[in-house]
């Protein structure tokens, strides 16, 4: 896994009263078949992340905060005050489309200023304040350029603006990073860092992507099948993964087992060795990296886990090769080209995984 810098501590806002209080929310929402149901809770200067795949329920969580999704059951409450009934255009939110949704015969300045003119400001207030937030995103030579003269960085700034003109109690960002290229990205991801520490208020992001989510986040709500199944900060989600689509994220090897003493013996498949002292339901996690491939099985190696394994599917990833494995233990090994090669990998090559037990990483299920 990418190693990503802590963020830097924020210092929230302090207003007295009930604006102190942030977000308080249960959402609950049935869609046919499918039902939405999680707890958010968010001080001022809090950014949480809501993260999870395709269809977990991360965009109707978003909707159903923004007032445009209704709930079915649950609560709503910003700063003490009850949300539910209140209409969207009438919320203290501000929202950031995946798509930013700029209004293209509109420049950038008088996008900026629609969210102020709806609020009641007067056109020459609302312009005012919309140069500030222009000039405050770098895009102060940019007032005059309509959307589609507009790199994909300037229009997420130019959104990100007109969202935070309103001085929102609540900003909600939908996949804020999606529609821009890599190299864009890096250089986005960065500004919008920069402006989330400095906003006072709650801060909600949703996204799909583990390294948005852990450079952005003070905290992440991890969202499957409509629930919560893990939350906490990221350094504790990436040490301490609870589900397989967790692991796969921040990219190491799951199994769920019992544990007696330094072996967790699994739920569906071998014991696995470990160096930490535990007793009952466990996780045993370790690294792609930590697992070494033999063509034999290894004689010499001090490893204590050795499983018969073979090849399943062999990718390139990064500047190495993942080699998807089968048999005993199904698990991900990386390795080098160089040693690819060596080993003759293919599919269905037949070979031997060994991982140290000080490699592994056991916790309590």
């Amino acid at each position: 896994m990418r190693r990503v810098p802590e963020k830097p501590e924020k210092t929230p806002g302090t207003p007295s009263g009930p604006t102190a209080e942030g977000l308080d929310a249960h959402l609950v929402v049935d869609r046919g078949a499918f039902r939405l149901d999680i707890a958010l809770t968010a001080a001022p200067g809090d950014v949480v992340a809501l993260l999870g795949p395709n269809g977990a329920g991360k965009t109707t969580a978003l909707r159903a905060l923004a007032g445009l999704t209704p709930l079915t059951a649950g609560r709503l409450r910003l700063d003490g005050t009850d949300l539910h009934r209140t209409p969207p255009a009438s919320r203290p939110v501000g929202v950031v489309f995946q798509d930013y949704l700029l209004f293209p015969h509109l420049t950038a300045l008088d996008n900026v200023a629609f969210g102020p003119r709806c609020r009641g400001a007067g056109k020459a207030a609302a312009r005012a304040l919309a140069a500030e937030w222009l000039e405050r995103m770098g895009l102060a030579e940019h007032a005059g350029t309509r959307p589609r003269h507009l790199s994909g960085g300037q229009a997420q700034r130019v959104a990100l603006a007109r969202a935070l003109a309103t001085h929102p109690r609540l900003l909600l960002l939908d996949e804020p990073l999606a529609a821009l290229d890599a190299r864009t990205r890096l250089e986005v991801r960065a500004q919008l860092r920069r402006h989330l520490d400095a906003f006072e208020a709650v801060a909600v992001l949703v996204t799909h992507d583990p390294l948005d989510a852990m450079v952005l986040a003070d905290r992440l709500v991890v969202v499957e099948h409509g629930l919560v199944v893990q939350e906490g900060t990221p350094a504790d989600i990436a040490r301490h993964p609870r589900t397989d689509y967790i692991a796969r994220l921040v990219g190491l090897n799951l199994y769920r087992g019992r544990a007696e003493g330094h072996t967790v013996r699994l739920d569906a498949g071998p014991a696995v060795s470990t160096t930490e002292h535990l007793s009952g339901p466990a996780f045993v996690a370790f690294p792609p990296g930590a697992v070494t491939l033999y063509r034999d099985r290894p004689t010499g190696s001090s490893a204590r886990n050795v499983w018969q394994c073979a090849v399943a599917g062999l990718e390139t990833h990064g500047d190495q090769i993942r080699a998807e494995l089968a048999g005993e233990l199904p698990l991900a090994a990386d390795l080098t080209t160089v040693a690819a090669a060596e080993l003759d990998l293919r599919p269905g090559a037949p070979v031997w995984a060994a991982v140290k037990a000080a490699q592994t990483h056991a916790y309590p299920a």
